[in-house]
């Protein structure tokens, strides 16, 4: 039994021992022997640790697709990992099991090195930090994008991109590239997530996308809670204002779990957010959860030519050239967003 809790790099100690986690934009205010609401941090006598670095919850290879990503790594598996806990704990959650849960007390610690070495035997091109919320795994994370950046391997997050700007500029350096980043409402809603400030989601992304990542924007349209026309209106239009019409944007049905009993989302509607996302000029827009391979894959924006076909998180044909480091459309030159190589794997 290997046990450890490591010191925490984003705090900010204040008086009578007390502490300010910068992990997230929570910034949660700690007193001595106290843990965020991630479950994940705790304060010892004025200094914040992360209590459940290496305790793992979940290690399998997956499709980079089913994260999503489309435009990042196609056809690509990543080993992907997962602790406990985490800062929003959204009342329709599909891994609860994960995200409500503490970190145990003992627990086996797999060490950075564990794990990269895993993804090498795996035959992994990367690793990814997902199905619980890997801001509350952040110093884990880092270490690991660190050894897996030495082996030539990417690291991505699947995440509500809740970091503080800090935090997210530290993830950013050592390595995270790539982000399938949750959008989960708007500043309008009512019945769910009402003191989140999703404006901090774009604030994160953009950061991302400047700093050289690769971000996807994944808006889960949850019936009669963030599927009006005032919050797709907004969602979308902060997409395009703040990172542009080359960033892709899943529309992904929603499925009743956890404490959530509304109706699954109506494919109709989430065709209504795609043709209204596409009128207003976003450029690649997919629709997920649906298992359509028209719906997910990647079609020319300039001239509809079909140059990514995905079925059932598999990429199964392209049609693109590659020239000068960038894809391009076979039949009209557009050049097509995508970062590292395309894998078809049998």
């Amino acid at each position: 039994m290997i046990s450890l809790i490591v010191k925490a790099r984003f705090y900010e100690v204040l008086r009578d021992a007390d502490v300010k986690c910068l992990v997230c934009e929570r910034g949660c205010i700690l007193k001595s022997g106290l843990r965020g609401p991630c479950k994940n941090y705790v304060n010892i006598n004025g200094v914040l640790y992360h209590a459940g670095y290496g305790k793992l919850s979940a290690i399998e290879s997956r499709p980079i697709e089913i994260k999503p990503l489309f435009h990042y790594w196609p056809g690509s598996t990543a080993l992907t990992y997962s602790n406990y806990g985490c800062n929003f704990y959204c009342p329709w959650c599909q891994n609860d099991h994960l995200s409500f849960s503490e970190p145990p007390e003992r627990s086996d610690l797999v060490p950075p090195e564990e794990l990269v070495k895993l993804a090498i035997l795996s035959d992994d091109e990367g690793l990814s930090a997902s199905f619980n919320e890997p801001i509350t795994n952040l110093d884990y994370v880092i270490d690991v994008t660190e050894l897996a950046v030495k082996n030539n391997l990417y690291s991505m997050m699947v995440t509500n991109m809740y970091f503080t700007p800090r935090s997210l500029k530290a993830v950013l350096e050592a390595g995270v590239d790539g982000f399938s980043a949750d959008i989960k409402g708007c500043p309008a809603m009512k019945s769910a997530l009402v003191g989140i400030d999703h404006s901090v989601v774009f604030r994160n992304a953009k950061i991302a996308i400047n700093m050289g990542a690769h971000v996807e924007i994944v808006y889960l349209v949850v019936t009669n809670t963030n599927d009006f026309e005032e919050c797709v209106e907004w969602i979308v239009n902060n997409h395009l204002r703040e990172l542009g019409p080359d960033v892709p944007l899943h529309i992904n049905r929603y499925h009743p779990a956890h404490r959530w009993k509304e109706p699954p989302t109506p494919l109709s509607r989430l065709l209504e957010i795609r043709n209204y996302a596409t009128r207003e000029g976003l450029k690649y827009v997919y629709v997920g959860n649906v298992w359509d391979p028209e719906l997910e894959s990647t079609r020319c924006p300039r001239c509809g030519k079909l140059l990514i076909y995905r079925s059932h998180y598999r990429v199964l044909s392209t049609h693109l050239d590659y020239s000068n480091g960038k894809y391009r459309c076979k039949r009209c030159n557009e050049v097509i967003p995508v970062r590292g190589r395309i894998i078809l794997k049998t």
